[in-house]
């Protein structure tokens, strides 16, 4: 689900902004850097996502695949595939950045390797996307998602998505590790299957788990369908629930503007607002 004009990895240096509190109302800021790194990965995979995406349609129109995703990865990137008969599977498509590829002010090196056993938007085909010592402005992303297509009604169409092995190293060296599976719905575009601009996404139920290394975990349920706009570069409406240690309250990404912000609000009434 979901496309990234890159600026919305800015999340990587952002900060929270206390708006109410008291002298008792304090949350632990290992725990605030969690939910920091959460929406990072998150980030992340949507903008992988959308880069597997984008490489497979182009292929499946016998397209050049290197010049329609120049915006998107980068006329410095290296674009391999395997096998380049159109609609004929499977295929593996290697995105390599060399040591170092800026679009949108996001760099990426190293690689990613998209394993697809279909199109995307074929019943029980899968898209398997790995990274091979994978940076993404100077954030080591680690892990594999794989996305199953579970379409039960056809103008739904839906996938899963699970995340094994994740692990994001920001710029001080700490790490964290994440893990879940989401459902998606794709609910608008379905009917004009040959542009991606106008599809919405929506996460509709599913967790993950992030914690520092050798920390306590901090699970993110989804409370109400995220929204994600393939047209805008954020996740537009739709909230979280947060559970953990010491943090323990819900994310909410607002009425449906396509915009940066966000607030989280502990259990305690305690209101952060979040700027990616």
């Amino acid at each position: 689900m979901k496309n990234v004009k890159l600026a919305l990895l800015t999340i990587i240096v952002a900060t929270f902004y206390l708006t109410s509190c008291t002298k008792d109302e304090v949350v632990n800021a290992t725990d605030t850097n969690t939910v920091v790194a959460s929406a990072t990965i998150d980030a992340i995979n949507e903008l992988d996502f959308k880069t597997g995406t984008q490489v497979t349609f182009e292929n499946s129109l016998s397209k050049s695949t290197k010049s329609t995703v120049n915006s998107l990865v980068g006329a410095c990137a290296t674009i391999n595939v395997d096998n380049l008969t159109p609609n004929v599977f499977p295929k593996v498509i290697t995105i390599d950045f060399g040591t170092g590829c800026t679009t949108n002010n996001i760099t990426r090196k190293g690689k990613l390797k998209i394993t697809l056993s279909g199109l995307v938007s074929t019943p029980k085909a899968t898209m398997k996307i790995e990274r091979e010592n994978y940076y993404v402005n100077g954030l080591k992303v680690e892990g594999t998602i794989v996305y199953v297509n579970e379409t039960v009604t056809p103008n739904i169409p839906q996938w899963s998505k699970t995340i094994t092995n994740g692990k994001l190293t920001n710029l001080e060296g700490i790490v964290f590790l994440n893990a879940g599976t989401h459902t998606i719905k794709q609910t608008e575009g379905v009917g004009t299957p040959l542009v991606l601009s106008d599809n919405t996404y929506e996460m509709t139920q599913g967790n993950h788990t992030v914690s520092k290394e050798n920390g306590p975990n901090l699970t993110l349920t989804v409370a109400e369908s995220l929204v994600k706009k393939y047209d805008c570069n954020y996740v537009s409406k739709g909230k979280l629930t947060v559970k953990g240690t010491l943090l323990n309250g819900t994310i909410d990404y607002g009425n449906g503007d396509c915009d940066n912000k966000f607030t989280y609000t502990h259990e305690n009434g305690l209101v952060f607002n979040l700027t990616m």
